[in-house]
């Protein structure tokens, strides 16, 4: 059973050659991760003397057991080895070079070729010329890595084209072999091999596996058609996992060929070119122009017209855009029926969700999602369980699903802390609650919430902002505890039980006891910045009563001044007395 998802998978990765760079003995994690971003460079690369082009994903860890299902989907093989390793003295290198086999075996009989770099040893043994093994001085001094893994890459196309001759031609007379997942194996101990059924069965699979191996070898129009062809065979038999299989094929070929620029969210950089194994080719490659994609002379006339001028420049048997979405549908209802193919179906639902993304179906994505959140693995450690969290929150986000996005990323942050982890991360829990504050409407900076009506749900905030604070005092930052709780009581209030406000004010009071507040920015390590709080709420006025003043500041009436002729005792022209006075005169008069 493959028991390890790759939620990073996209539909055009069924056309890559899978090859696995791993270390031998001891290697620094620097110095490995150095040559192998070097080598991972090399993505794509053209055939000398074709129009084709390889594309190559490179992994640095890779489950044994996932590989068991590389006759299913060719893609999921592995058929490249590439190990790097430490090795400075003679005496060293025979047990070296034993390790290196050893490593071999580990991914059998899949592979196709394999390589070892090696750091450090120099002299008569690195002199001698050998196709399998590279010396190198040092880490620095390796300029012709990105050469090697080119022509590595070109021995991988060799096997890769025998194997696509050997198996598309029709051998009258010749046996089709059975090709099974690992838990079919035993189901078909005893069948009758001679039956119609089982001979449909055996063309069905063989002829999905020849489309696989089509993509793989950069024809796409041949592609298509072997998977045309057994849909309709293994339909016919209801053979259907495989038929699944055959059908999740054409909706990657039709994906490859719709959306050249990829569908993994990085826009081109399936198609930017990589290293060419001649200059001629490259100059005859245009990234991403398909139609040159067709191979003529090596067209065979099983059931291929071998007449390709027709084909050239359209997409004969491709799928429309929404084909390509009823047929992944289709794909994973089969899959559904098996158990077993937990894997399977969970990665081909998030392959989908990253073609709707593009073509802009959210709602239609949002039902591949809720169908990935529910497929059951086996028991996922926390790792596993903060990725799978991540990457749905990343899809939903996609989609523009940003509430749900937000909910799953949360649901990452908690996982990032749970009881069972001998260390919890907090700081990684801190960092991506932070992640979910846009998803539920909130801003940490105060003058947001000073303006109109309250945005978002504010239970949900509130939690949120204490998850914040409990995050914090785990990292050991009372400071940051003081913030988030000073504007949990500042922007929240409002929503605040008079128990909450209790509760609140008493857990700011013991972390301000420790550490004080301030009107002070706090930057945190990813360069968000804090703004202050300031408590423009509080206190709160209830009623409002007028007191008298002090004696000495209550103001007194000058009876005095009225009798008198105040213009000889003012310093003023005009004042209101003189006015007054004057006035009453005035009125005598009258």
């Amino acid at each position: 059973k493959m028991s390890v998802p790759d939620y990073m998978q996209c539909a055009e990765d069924h056309q890559t050659l899978l090859v696995v760079v791993q270390p031998i003995g001891i290697v620094p994690e620097e110095s490995f991760f150095r040559i192998y971003k070097r080598i991972s460079a090399v993505s794509q690369v053209n055939v000398r003397d074709s129009q084709r082009v390889l594309y190559i994903r490179y992994r640095h860890h890779y489950p044994p057991e996932n590989n068991e299902w590389g006759d299913f989907q060719t893609h999921r093989k592995v058929v490249g080895l590439i190990t790097i390793t430490d090795c400075s003295s003679a005496k060293d290198w025979p047990q070296t070079f034993e390790k290196f086999h050893l490593q071999k075996e580990m991914y059998g009989s899949t592979l196709y070729d394999s390589r070892l770099f090696v750091f450090g040893l120099q002299g008569e043994i690195a002199e001698q010329p050998r196709t399998d093994v590279a010396f190198y001085p040092s880490y620095d001094e390796c300029e012709t890595v990105e050469k090697r893994i080119e022509d590595f890459i070109e021995s991988l196309f060799i096997v890769l084209e025998s194997k696509r001759l050997d198996r598309a031609t029709d051998k009258s007379g010749d046996k089709i072999p059975l090709l099974c997942v690992p838990f079919e194996k035993k189901d078909f101990v005893g069948l009758d091999t001679d039956s119609r059924h089982y001979k449909k069965r055996c063309q069905g699979r063989m002829r999905k596996h020849v489309g696989d191996l089509c993509l793989q070898a950069g024809m796409l129009q041949d592609s298509l058609v072997h998977y045309h062809m057994a849909v309709e065979l293994l339909r016919s038999v209801n053979d259907f996992l495989w038929l699944g299989a055959a059908l999740e094929g054409l909706c990657s070929a039709s994906v490859i060929y719709h959306y050249p620029g990829g569908t993994g969210g990085k826009v081109g950089s399936r198609r930017a070119q990589g290293g060419s194994l001649s200059a001629e080719a490259g100059n005859r490659h245009r990234p991403g122009a398909q139609e040159v994609l067709i191979d003529p002379g090596a067209l065979t006339s099983n059931g291929i017209n071998a007449d390709t001028s027709s084909e050239i420049g359209r997409a004969k048997n491709c799928l429309s855009p929404e084909d390509i979405i009823d047929k992944y549908k289709e794909a994973i209802s089969y899959y559904g029926k098996y158990k077993n193919a937990g894997v399977i179906e969970l990665e081909a639902c998030v392959k989908a969700v990253r073609v709707l993304a593009i073509q802009k179906r959210s709602m239609e994505a949002s039902e591949f999602l809720q169908n990935a959140v529910y497929i059951n693995l086996r028991q996922l450690s926390e790792e596993e369980k903060i990725q799978r969290y991540s990457i749905l929150s990343e899809l939903y986000e996609r989609i523009g699903f940003h509430r749900k996005s937000a909910f799953f990323k949360r649901i990452a942050a908690m996982q990032c802390a749970a009881p069972s982890i001998p260390e919890p991360g907090w700081r990684a829990c801190y960092k991506l609650l932070l992640e979910t504050l846009p998803g539920y409407s909130l801003s940490l900076d105060p003058k947001d919430f000073s303006k109109g009506t309250h945005r978002g749900w504010a239970a949900v905030q509130m939690r949120l902002l204490h998850e914040l604070v409990y995050a914090s005092r785990r990292m050991g930052n009372p400071a940051l505890c003081v913030r988030h709780l000073s504007f949990l009581l500042q922007t929240m209030l409002d929503f605040l039980s008079d128990q909450e406000k209790k509760d609140v004010t008493q857990s700011l009071e013991s972390y301000t006891a420790k550490c004080p507040g301030t009107m002070e920015f706090i930057t945190l390590p990813d360069g968000l910045k804090l703004p202050p709080v300031p408590f423009t709420k509080l206190p709160i006025v209830r009623s409002v009563k007028l007191l008298n003043l002090p004696t000495s500041l209550r103001p007194h009436k000058m009876k005095s001044l009225l009798g008198q002729n105040v213009s000889t005792k003012s310093p003023f022209i005009y004042s209101p007395i003189i006015a007054h006075s004057r006035g009453e005169e005035r009125n005598k008069k009258i």
